[in-house]
């Protein structure tokens, strides 16, 4: 790719931001998903997309370039070219992470270990030729409403498709992402491939000095795509508030990034071979850099810069859209836990946080958050939902807390 021409070409700048932020946040996915995998072909997709990402943010930069023509433009696409920036970032860390697979650098058994419970289940499944699906259109298979399995992307000889929608037919040779809960990942997977779906078995390991370590990687990595989702949340909403969570999210992070190294070196002293433990630096550092991405993402909003027009557009146009929504009382949410009301698969939608605040004791006042909250996770009047799903989800998703 190093080797390839890159040239100007009048293409829409929002329409570049959109599929910037779609195939960053894919390949968050992915990267980690090659890791609890152990999977090269996984990590392979994270390469070529980190490709195409580097070819994107170079035609949006000299787009960005083209249409600052005074010092007005220079202010308002100023914190248009952080947002490239960032997502540049959000590639490379990924691409990092997936080199912990390809050059079979080692993670300690614990890391893997954790990694499931971390991840909801993705999988990448090639259509075979003999399928039902072939010929079906996402829209007709109604995957998502009565599975909770949504495609995220297709892969074709001619290059990604990003943004699949109800009318996209399947095809046979196409590799299809879809992401959702396990028992409706089996059941898409079978259909997909004629194969059944064996999920990976995480390593059972002994309580170890590690555990601390893998433990802040983990909850590094919920608050770094927390924060990435908030903060084109603050973009789309232009809200400082979302961009203040951003910061402290950001904080929190770095935080957890010195006391994993200080376990980390102390837990060095105790394993057999160190070097064992090169990989679990690597995935910290790339953990790291995305929440550090989500803080550039959200600084124009942070530092009173109104959000640019095309930027508010593109976030609201990508694949996914960030909702925020107050459970009201008496709604059919509060009180019940997600799990139990089985909003994943109703709304399709899924719910990346709950903000919580106090209201007795040395808590009142505060504000909390779950991140990342499970099927066990009740919700109460008051409590504020961010969740990230399609356009039609969402409105499902608000006739639940209304």
């Amino acid at each position: 790719m190093a080797g390839d021409e890159v040239t100007y070409e009048p293409v829409s700048v929002k329409e570049m931001l959109a599929e910037m932020k779609d195939t960053a946040e894919l390949l968050i996915d992915l990267s980690y998903s090659a890791v609890l995998l152990g999977s090269d072909d996984v990590a392979q997709e994270v390469v070529a997309l980190e490709e195409k990402m580097d070819v994107l943010q170079m035609r949006a930069r000299m787009s960005i370039l083209m249409a600052a023509r005074s010092p007005d433009d220079a202010e308002s696409l100023a914190p248009v070219l952080g947002i490239v920036g960032a997502a540049e970032k959000i590639s490379d860390a990924a691409g990092d992470i997936a080199k912990v697979v390809l050059e079979d650098i080692g993670l300690p058994d614990e890391m893997r270990a954790a990694l499931p419970e971390a991840l909801e289940t993705l999988v990448r499944a090639e259509i075979a030729d003999d399928s039902h699906l072939v010929g079906m259109t996402l829209g007709g298979l109604n995957l998502e409403t009565e599975t909770g399995v949504r495609a995220l992307a297709i892969r074709r000889p001619d290059g990604w498709l990003l943004n699949p929608t109800a009318g996209t037919m399947l095809q046979a040779g196409d590799v299809v992402v879809f992401r959702g809960p396990e028992e409706g990942i089996a059941g898409v997977y079978a259909d997909a491939t004629g194969d059944e779906y064996e999920p990976p078995a995480p390593p059972e390991t002994d309580s170890t000095d590690l555990e601390r370590a893998v433990d802040s990687i983990v909850l590094m990595k919920d608050m770094g795509e927390l924060a990435v989702d908030l903060a084109y949340g603050a973009i789309l909403f232009d809200s400082e508030d979302l961009a203040e969570e951003v910061f402290e999210l950001e904080a929190e992070v770095d935080a957890l990034q010195s006391r994993f190294e200080a376990w980390t070196l102390q837990a060095a002293s105790r394993v057999d071979d160190p070097v064992s433990l090169r990989g679990l630096v690597q995935l910290a550092g790339s953990t790291e850099v995305i929440s550090d991405a989500a803080l550039e993402i959200s600084e124009g909003v942070l530092r009173g810069l109104n959000t640019h027009p095309v930027v508010r557009e593109a976030v609201y146009e990508s694949d996914e859209v960030i909702v925020r929504l107050a459970v009201d009382a008496d709604s059919t949410l509060d009180g019940v836990t997600l799990g139990a009301r089985e909003v994943k698969t109703e709304t399709g939608m899924r719910v990346i946080a709950v903000r919580r605040t106090g209201e007795a004791g040395d808590r009142a006042g505060q504000t909390e958050w779950d991140i990342s909250p499970g099927p066990e996770t009740r919700l109460s009047a008051g409590d504020v939902i961010i969740a990230k799903g399609t356009r039609a989800g969402a409105d499902r998703l608000a006739t639940l807390t209304d």
